[in-house]
């Protein structure tokens, strides 16, 4: 990073200078892949699972069942799952397997 990035950074948010560097390469890491996976979002996508956070408050219970089903859709295809597992995978000091980074195989 430049070095006046991370003065602004620095003056900017409290307790910036207090992180160690790696977990602020870990978080610029888990944000990269944050917008890697909401990219596959279209404009269109992402302003309607906005919405629908924001109707539903957080809680699906909230939303009549055509917007929950919406909603899941929106959601599953971000693919949180993977998200979590890579996020897992890329902070583990050793290679995860497979099978815990994408979940189990479905037939």
């Amino acid at each position: 990073m430049p070095r006046h990035l991370i003065a602004t950074l620095a003056s900017r948010l409290p307790g910036f200078r207090r992180l160690p560097l790696f977990k602020l390469l870990a978080i610029a890491e888990i944000a990269l892949l944050a917008r890697r996976h909401v990219s596959r979002l279209s404009r269109p996508e992402r302003r309607r699972l906005v919405a629908l956070l924001r109707a539903g408050r957080g809680r699906g219970r909230n939303l009549a069942a055509d917007d929950r089903a919406e909603l899941a859709a929106l959601v599953a295809k971000v693919e949180p799952r993977l998200f979590v597992g890579t996020a897992a995978d890329r902070l583990s000091p050793v290679p995860l397997p497979r099978r815990i980074v994408q979940g189990r195989q479905r037939r």
